[in-house]
Order: structure tokens, then C-alpha cells, then sequence
């Protein structure tokens, strides 16, 4: 039996980034690669059926698939330059709870898997949670075999490419009604455990979120011919957009906005840009709020982009509303983990696609300092530890 300790130290080298630190694992990259045949091992190893469906979605079985068996899991890509625990901490967990049920002596009443669901992050294709989105039916199949990623390269090709029929990916109905209840364990991505006191938490909800495209258009040139007077640069544009999406974020209580990637194009560094794109990230508990914030954000960059002689475009990515779990799920949950504090969340999961169809829930593991999408993500051994013992006894009181 291997603790979840050792599972996560078995691909620690996977994937490591020496330009940005930590690890960049972007779906259908070779690391994510490697990781997902890690995992089909992994389960193998302990007995369990091994199945990819129509979606790249893997399922390890412990026991005959049914209707209504008891699934957790979680994801194994990553941000650019991301932390070892995102995502690998939930699959790790759940690969060593199963270890844990067998020497317990537990013979499972009802199906239990082990899932891996491919572009959680959304970072190679723009759309995050793309694998549970495409099980469930919360994207079209068009928009998604049309999703490009930074080389041009569709989603389509790159999924054919690995093995699967664009012809078939899509909602599947017979793999839903295989889930009676769906559990996922996860570092916990903010402050909501502290220092002290349990290292397991209950979640109750995520909040609303979305990914826009803003487009700032000008007039390329040449850096060293063109007068600063005669300029219209959209570079400039978006440095104050950028500004303007902090500052009217910052003006709304509870509200997150957030541009973490921004591309000139052509982006010579003697050229006058012709067009910048940047892609906010927009978040608020309240659904309402977060479409009267995107409204607030898209008239500033208008203006904005007016006042330096560009246009500005927006375009909507994606977006969640906000979740709350299923009450009957979560009370049983924080029934089995007596002490766990109940905490809601601002980053999106796998698990938040899901419960709009199925009964969903979370359990979150202490990450001390609350740094998430970035090399300093942390979780102690203990805590790690704690979590897949937490996590089997989830499982086992849900079985």
C-alpha cells in the first residue's frame, strides 16, 4: 500500500517548468500524458478496471460498473508554472483511500471509481472543466471541437490525435447515470484553514465565475517612425484596461477580476502593436453582480480604448454560475468528518460542473499559506495524509 505521500513523490519530476517553476502540465501535453498512463498503473495495480470514455474521462472501477455507484477523483493538468497539489492531490487521495477501504476489510455494497477528468484548468483550450462540461452537456460539441490553443491547433484535432472520435465526444448519458454521488478532494486554494486547528474542510459552494476575451484594436506601425502623437496603440489601451479592471473590481464588494495572460500581436518589440487580446477572469458569489460587473469592465475598456484612438471587443469564454452543493450529500459528509469546518470556495472544480446534474460534494485540505496557482502551493505531509484517511472514511460511510 502506497501513501498518498509516496503517490505524489512518484511524479514529482513530471512536468516541471525551468522557465516559469512548478509544473506545467497542459491537457494532452506530453507530462499530462505520462500522468494519466501513471494513473491507469496506478489503478491497475490495485485491481481496477480501467476505462476511457468517449470524452478522454478516465474511470478506474473497484467492482462491476452500475448505475448510482459512488465516484470521486479529481484532475492531473495544470496552470502554466502551477503547484504540485492541484488537482494530483485529488486523484493521489483517492487512489490511496481505495488502499485504505481494502485493508479495512471493505467489500463495496455498490460501484466505487476512481476518476481523471482532462482540462480542468482550461489552459491549453480556454474553457475550464472542458471534460466534465462535455460528459454533462454544459458546452456545445461544435464550440468545443472548435476551441484552438495557442499553436492553432483544435481541440478536435488534438483529441483525435489521443485517440478519441470528435465524432463521439459529447453528453453521455449512460456515464452520468453511472454517478450516484460524486466526492472531490482538493487543496484548499485560499486561507480557509489557517494555520491551526483541522487540516480538513466541507465544502459548500464556488463561486460564480467566467473567462472574457478582450480584443483592443489600433493601428500597427513602426516603433521608431512613428511619432508619439500620431499613435494609436492598443498596448497602451490595455495597460489602462488593465487598471480599470482592478480598480472597478475593487469598487464591489466580494468581487474578484483578475488578467493573468496578454498577448500583442504581432508582438515585435520595435512594432506598434496592431491588436492586443487579454483574458479577464471575473468572479462574484452573486450572479447578478458578476454580469453587472463584466457591463461596468466591457464600458471602461470601451472608453478607455476610445480615448487612445482603438476599439475594444468583448467576447464570453466561458462561465459558471455559482454552486452549492447538495445539502443531503454534504450533511452526511460532515457527519462522517465530526470537527471539519464547512468553507465555500472561489475556484472552480470539476466537481461544481457536476453537481448541477448530480448529487456533488468537496472535501478541501489544508494548504497553510492559501498560495494555489503558483509553485509555492503547500500541503504538509500530515495534512496530505489526513486527507486520504478523511477521504476513505467518506467513502466508506457513503458506500
Amino acid at each position: 500500500m502506497e501513501t498518498v505521500n509516496q503517490l505524489l513523490a512518484s511524479i514529482q519530476d513530471v512536468g516541471r517548468d525551468a522557465v516559469r517553476g512548478g509544473y506545467s502540465r497542459a491537457v494532452y501535453t506530453t507530462p499530462e500524458r505520462d500522468l494519466r498512463q501513471w494513473f491507469i498503473e496506478q489503478a491497475q495495480q490495485r485491481g481496477l478496471e480501467v476505462q476511457t470514455d468517449r470524452n478522454g474521462i478516465i474511470w478506474a472501477w473497484w467492482g462491476t460498473p452500475h448505475d448510482g455507484a459512488l465516484v470521486t477523483g479529481s484532475h492531473l493538468d495544470s496552470v502554466p508554472g502551477g503547484g504540485a497539489f492541484d488537482g494530483p492531490l485529488g486523484v493521489a487521495s483517492a487512489l490511496a483511500a481505495v488502499d485504505i477501504l481494502k485493508t479495512r476489510g471493505v467489500q463495496p455494497p455498490r460501484s466505487l471509481a476512481v476518476t481523471v477528468f482532462p482540462e480542468e484548468e482550461g489552459s491549453r483550450f480556454g474553457v475550464a472543466c472542458l471534460g466534465s462540461r462535455l460528459l454533462t452537456g454544459a458546452i456545445s460539441v461544435e464550440k468545443a471541437l472548435n476551441l484552438r490553443d495557442i499553436n492553432g491547433d483544435t481541440f478536435a484535432d488534438i483529441a483525435s490525435a489521443n485517440g478519441l472520435d470528435p465524432r463521439h465526444i459529447g453528453p453521455d448519458p449512460e456515464a452520468m447515470a453511472r454517478i450516484g454521488d460524486f466526492v472531490e478532494l482538493h487543496v484548499e486554494q485560499g486561507k480557509g484553514l489557517g494555520q491551526d486547528g483541522p487540516a480538513i474542510a466541507v465544502g459548500s459552494s464556488i463561486l460564480g465565475h467566467g473567462r472574457w476575451k478582450i480584443s483592443v484594436s489600433g493601428q500597427g506601425n513602426h516603433a521608431g517612425t512613428t511619432l508619439m502623437g500620431d499613435r494609436a496603440d492598443p498596448m497602451v489601451a490595455a495597460a489602462q484596461i488593465v487598471l480599470a479592471i482592478r480598480d472597478t473590481a475593487a469598487k464591489q464588494q466580494d468581487a474578484r477580476a483578475t488578467v493573468g495572460r496578454l498577448t500583442p500581436v504581432p508582438g515585435g518589440t520595435n512594432v506598434i502593436a496592431s491588436r492586443v487580446d487579454l483574458w479577464l477572469d471575473a468572479r462574484h458569489p452573486d450572479d447578478a453582480v458578476t454580469a453587472q460587473l463584466i457591463e461596468a469592465i466591457y464600458r471602461a475598456a470601451q472608453d478607455v480604448a476610445a480615448g487612445e484612438g482603438c476599439t475594444a471587443t468583448l467576447t464570453e469564454e466561458s462561465y459558471s454560475d455559482t454552486v452549492h452543493f447538495d445539502a443531503g450529500l454534504s450533511r452526511r459528509i460532515t457527519e462522517l468528518l465530526p470537527g471539519a469546518p464547512v468553507l465555500a470556495t472561489g475556484a472552480g472544480h470539476d466537481a461544481g460542473v457536476l453537481a448541477g446534474y448530480v448529487p456533488s460534494a468537496m472535501v478541501f485540505v489544508r494548504n497553510p499559506s492559501g498560495i494555489s496557482h503558483s509553485p509555492e502551493e503547500y500541503v504538509a505531509d500530515e495534512d496530505a495524509s489526513a486527507g486520504a484517511v478523511a477521504l476513505a472514511d467518506v467513502l466508506g460511510g457513503l458506500l
